[in-house]
């Protein structure tokens, strides 16, 4: 019998490829492709394995891709999981623990977000320096694994400062005009009202969505070294006079897609030097 589900999964993925992945990369709404580009890319669907459900959202085609990306051994997720589809916050988090049984040490974790911060414009990259957790729960509830991480794990930094400075120096250097600031996790999937929005600037958030932060909050009780990037591809409710929509949101990643690309091949040459 297995100790867990964890290496369930690791069984399965080590009989589909040799690779041995150090930095793991979670691609959000529209972000996908760049995994296209990776070479000597080993394609495992989440539903050949254990434990993992198909995900249902559109523009998340829901596979593991092993291989090799700027000369550096990468694992990326095109898809996740997430809360609102009915997967428990452990369930949504669940992936990034493949990834650091796996070997990854470092994780840049990407999503597609609405833009609080009234200086933002739709089509602005935001490296994400904290978040504020809305979720209404942990990835860490329950019984705490030692072998996994410490039961009251530190967050005081879950962003890595020397990430955060790498995306600085990549964005300048490639002449991509980058924001900081912070991301809030909602359950969803219904946008937010202009009310809460007016909230949550309040409350100090550049930006919202509906991912990130279980996984953030999971890879830092594994220990991982994070990296956040939001691509804003809409302004938040009550922001601009026009309705919300999940095409508006795939349309946007798909016209900065270029430099979000350009962006994170930076960042991943020079993530171990």
């Amino acid at each position: 019998m297995k100790m867990n589900q964890v290496e369930d999964v690791i069984e399965v993925v080590r009989a589909m490829t040799r690779q041995n992945p150090k930095i793991g990369l979670i691609l959000g709404s529209g972000l996908g492709d760049i995994a296209e580009d990776m070479t000597h890319a080993d394609r495992i669907p989440y539903q050949t394995l254990p434990h993992f459900p198909e995900p249902t959202v559109k523009g998340h085609k829901g596979q593991f891709v092993i291989g090799q990306l700027e000369g550096q051994n990468v694992m990326a997720m095109q898809g996740r999981y997430h809360h609102y589809e009915g997967y428990s916050l452990r369930q949504v988090s669940f992936p990034v623990r493949v990834m650091k049984a796996l070997g990854v040490e470092n994780l840049i974790v990407t999503n597609a977000a609405g833009g609080i911060n009234t200086d933002f414009h739709p089509g602005d990259l935001m490296l994400i320096r904290d978040h504020i957790n809305m979720l209404g729960g942990s990835p860490l509830i329950g019984p705490n694994n030692e072998n996994e991480g410490p039961r009251f794990p530190d967050m005081s930094a879950p962003y890595n400062p020397a990430l955060i400075d790498l995306g600085k120096r990549a964005a300048s250097s490639l002449g991509i005009g980058i924001q900081e600031g912070v991301y809030l996790a909602t359950h969803g999937p219904q946008y937010e009202t202009p009310a809460e929005i007016r909230m949550m600037r309040t409350l100090g958030a550049d930006a919202v969505g509906m991912s990130t932060v279980p996984e953030v909050i999971a890879a830092n009780h594994a220990g991982l070294k994070v990296l956040g990037i939001s691509c804003i591809t809409n302004m938040a409710s009550g922001i601009l006079n026009k309705p919300l929509s999940h095409a508006e949101v795939i349309d946007t990643a798909n016209r900065v897609k270029e430099d979000f690309t350009r962006l994170v091949k930076k960042i991943v040459r020079h993530i171990g030097s």
